[in-house]
């Protein structure tokens, strides 16, 4: 049938629809026509300006127009590990239409009932035979029906569905397979998870449920790479775990940020959909991510101008002068133990064991941290030692400029070793040693 035929019969169709005829006698007329556009895979929006737009009106049925066609490009980067569960239907030329059809609906209506949770696709085998080769979901004498789920790791995988074609099952399967990144913990638990997370902010929900909520399931799929998630059982908000939180309302969400604050950020959360839920909580997670990456960058920030002074001849005084009661001065024979030792001495330097009280002063003065070049300055470092430790490549030195004492810590360092150290040295639990001469730095 000619694209001319197929617009005469429209405008027929029109006239009869405008003149009112007998609901049975047009779907009478169409049906011929319907199997002829079938046959030649003309469907729904695929003729332009064709009034199979309103095929219900005229009591036929619709077909499917929100399955998806799926080719390899698409799947590669729509589909694969991206976080979203897909139910797949793969199908032939050759398949039975009827058969297919009967799979398109029973796959629209579930993606109606899971909208926002999964999306659909069909693949035509006949076109991407490569693509289902490389899946292993080839038609048989019918249609397949496949989801592409996250339940197992965090690749997804295709899992085919078997069971009877009836939309309560395929839904269950669909839901069954969604994905499961969420840990069920224990409130204390969440305060004590940090040391598992480095970089990501962690979310936890709190809810009346016993199992994960299909909500929270899955946008800890759309959202695995970039958060880590957490869910817990509450009964009331009456419990004291719950009120140390400051949450008054169920459910909600809490937020801890990489650098350890805690937010609520949200509760009495009300779903009317499945869909518009997923939304707004994405919005929430988007913007409690912006925040952390704005923390994070603002934390590398005061890292990198946090430097600790590398001791020359000009700026001895001002670190290491007689003013000093006690001086630190870690000693490096490589850019490599350098940057090691610093972010050791850092981390140890922001501890409260780094303060003292200076008897002299009376006054509260911090540890005065430094760096040293052992390769530039050998002869610095003859003062304590006549062979200037060549054979260590980490030399931490506690020196008393006015007293012109030492004590000396080598070998193997780690931020729990000189932390040690320099408490001992401190509370003045260290035997000091004379120097050798007076070390000078050139």
């Amino acid at each position: 049938m000619t694209f001319y035929q197929i617009r005469k019969i429209e405008k027929t169709m029109i006239c009869m629809k405008m003149n009112k005829p007998p609901p049975g006698m047009v779907v009478d007329l169409l049906t011929p026509l319907v199997m002829v556009l079938d046959k030649v895979g003309l469907h729904l929006n695929q003729v332009d300006h064709s009034i199979w737009v309103d095929r219900e009106v005229l009591g036929l049925p619709r077909f499917p127009s929100s399955i998806k066609a799926i080719n390899s490009k698409i799947f590669k980067k729509g589909i694969s590990d991206q976080g979203m569960t897909w139910l797949l239907l793969s199908h032939t030329l050759s398949s039975s239409q009827q058969a297919k059809q009967n799979y398109e609906s029973i796959i629209q209506e579930v993606a109606r009932l899971l909208q926002g949770a999964i999306k659909v696709g069909s693949i035509n085998c006949g076109t991407e035979y490569f693509l289902c080769n490389d899946l292993g979901m080839h038609p048989r004498s019918a249609p397949r029906l496949f989801v592409y789920s996250y339940k197992g790791n965090e690749k997804g995988s295709l899992k085919e569905y078997k069971g009877d074609l009836v939309t309560t099952n395929v839904k269950t399967f669909c839901q069954d397979h969604l994905p499961r990144f969420s840990v069920r913990i224990s409130l204390n638990h969440f305060d004590s998870s940090s040391s598992h997370v480095k970089r990501n902010p962690r979310v936890m929900l709190l809810s009346t449920k016993k199992d994960t909520p299909v909500i929270w399931r899955v946008l800890s799929g759309l959202y695995h790479k970039r958060f880590t998630f957490y869910d817990a059982e509450v009964h009331d908000v009456s419990e004291p775990a719950v009120k140390k939180l400051g949450v008054d309302t169920l459910p909600a969400v809490i937020g801890r940020l990489s650098n350890g604050g805690k937010h609520i950020l949200k509760s009495g959360i009300s779903v009317n959909d499945l869909n518009s839920a997923i939304k707004d909580l994405s919005s929430m997670l988007d913007s409690f991510e912006k925040k952390n990456k704005k923390i994070a960058s603002s934390k590398q920030t005061d890292s990198a101008e946090r430097r600790l002074p590398l001791l020359t001849e000009s700026n001895f005084d001002a670190h290491c002068g007689d003013g000093t009661p006690v001086c630190i001065i870690g000693a490096f024979r490589s850019s490599r133990a350098r940057k090691r030792l610093e972010s050791f001495l850092l981390k140890v330097s922001q501890k409260s064991l780094s303060r003292r009280q200076n008897v002299a002063s009376g006054s509260k003065n911090s540890v005065p941290y430094t760096l040293l070049d052992a390769r530039k300055q050998p002869s610095f470092l003859r003062a304590f030692d006549k062979t200037a430790y060549k054979s260590s490549d980490n030399i931490l030195v506690a020196f008393k400029p006015r007293k012109r004492k030492f004590a000396a810590f080598k070998g193997d360092m780690s931020v729990e070793d000189i932390g040690r150290f320099i408490s001992s040295v401190l509370h003045g639990d260290v035997q000091f040693t004379r120097t050798r001469k007076k070390p000078v730095l050139k």
